[in-house]
């Protein structure tokens, strides 16, 4: 009896070094853990959990400087509107390889559907910060159920399109946990969840922007338009071919150790293919938003201060971004695309903040951000690359699983 405690024990310390501790003992393990970016980490979750805990203890008044003129402020539009348009690379990537058959881009398809994933299960954490009573996070889907409801769409659709994800992904841990069967199942079930994912994502991404439309007098006229929820769907495909180039950038530096070296030459030239496509996408959000200007008859708001930096935003963010993605395509400069990447990216997140905070009740605007509304953002944003970072560690995410290889 006790050979037979012995044995279990060993088994489950076995198992504990394979599957969480990267085949070390959990002293080397903790010893691993010991670096700079760690200790930022930890200094950043130091202070961002007792914020946490206020805020959900003593509520919106104790952390933030929101009122109800001002209702909305740095986590709607960083955390979700922002996170969501960052986390569209998981249905681009998805889409393009499993409906149109761009097999080509496997190497992109498990980062980017991870990144996607955790994107929105950090949205949904976000915008529990932003909830006075987080607990009713559910109510528009299973309560209130108003099914004309912009907020109703939104809702079902994240919550959809998270389980659509989460099973998109469920190859890689099949294949982690080494569950051969379950792994056959998940990949069959790929395709549907992709389809049902890109379809829910074409509704979601445009619904965010269609919640703008209910208010026209408070939404600056350069911001407003009858086409803001095409404006939403169609940044939200720039903005997701972008963080894949600056998402794998950044993780192939530091998960070198798990790629081979000829993977790099073969991910350039798939980053040249989306510095190309982001480039069309970009040239039609561009006409687009000055289309939606010529429809709100908005001109003569371009010689005001909000107006130079509306020409800001889609001339620095926008424009600058399509002719430098072709300039790096027809020169073959993998280092301008990847430049070009992280200044799409950062104009998306300056476009939503635009839309949610700037330009938003622009004529009565008193709100900015208190400290604590920052530290909470970089917090979560924190736990999202922590989590990220734990998962490629672990799964067959960059790499290939040798023991699957030969089934794909």
């Amino acid at each position: 009896m006790k050979a037979e405690s012995t044995q279990a024990r060993a088994s489950f310390q076995a198992l504990l070094r394979e599957y969480l501790f990267m085949g070390q003992s959990l002293g080397q393990y903790l010893r691993s853990l010991v670096t700079p970016w760690n200790a930022l980490a930890a200094v950043i979750l130091g202070i961002g959990i007792p914020v946490a805990v206020l805020r959900f203890t003593q509520g919106l008044a104790a952390t933030t400087n929101l009122s109800d003129d001002n209702p909305w402020g740095l986590w709607i539009g960083v955390d979700v509107l922002a996170g969501v348009a960052l986390a569209a690379g998981g249905y681009t990537m998805a889409g393009a390889f499993h409906v149109l058959g761009m097999k080509e881009y496997k190497p992109l398809v498990r980062p980017a559907i991870l990144t996607g994933f955790l994107g929105y299960l950090f949205v949904v954490v976000g915008l529990l910060f932003d909830l006075g009573r987080p607990w009713r996070l559910p109510y528009p889907m299973f309560v209130s159920m108003g099914l004309t409801s912009v907020m109703f769409l939104v809702a079902w659709h994240v919550a959809l399109y998270l389980s659509c994800q989460f099973v998109e992904f469920c190859p890689a841990i099949f294949e982690w946990l080494n569950l051969r069967r379950l792994r056959q199942w998940a990949e069959k079930l790929a395709v549907g969840a992709t389809i049902a994912g890109v379809t829910m994502s074409t509704l979601h991404q445009s619904a965010l922007g269609a919640v703008f439309l209910i208010a026209p007098g408070k939404l600056h006229p350069l911001w407003y338009s009858p086409l803001i929820p095409l404006l939403f769907f169609i940044s939200s495909i720039a903005a997701g071919i972008s963080m894949v180039i600056v998402e794998s950038t950044l993780s192939h530096r530091a998960f070198a150790r798990q790629i081979g070296r000829g993977h790099a030459a073969r991910l350039d030239d798939l980053y040249l293919g989306l510095g190309k496509a982001a480039s069309v996408v970009l040239f039609a959000y561009f006409w687009l938003k000055i289309t939606g200007v010529a429809a709100e008859n908005a001109w003569s708001y371009l010689d005001t201060g909000p107006g130079y930096w509306f020409m800001v935003e889609i001339g620095l963010f926008v424009l600058l971004p399509c002719c430098l993605y072709l300039l790096a395509a027809r020169q073959r400069s993998i280092r301008l695309v990847r430049l070009t990447a992280l200044l799409t990216v950062v104009g998306v997140v300056v476009n939503r903040l635009n839309v949610s905070i700037i330009a938003f009740n622009w004529q009565n605007h008193t709100y900015v951000p208190r400290w604590t509304e920052v530290v909470i953002t970089i917090t979560i944003v924190t736990l999202g690359i922590l989590t990220f970072r734990w998962m490629v560690n672990r799964m067959p995410v960059l790499r290939e699983h040798p023991a699957y290889q030969a089934e794909d």
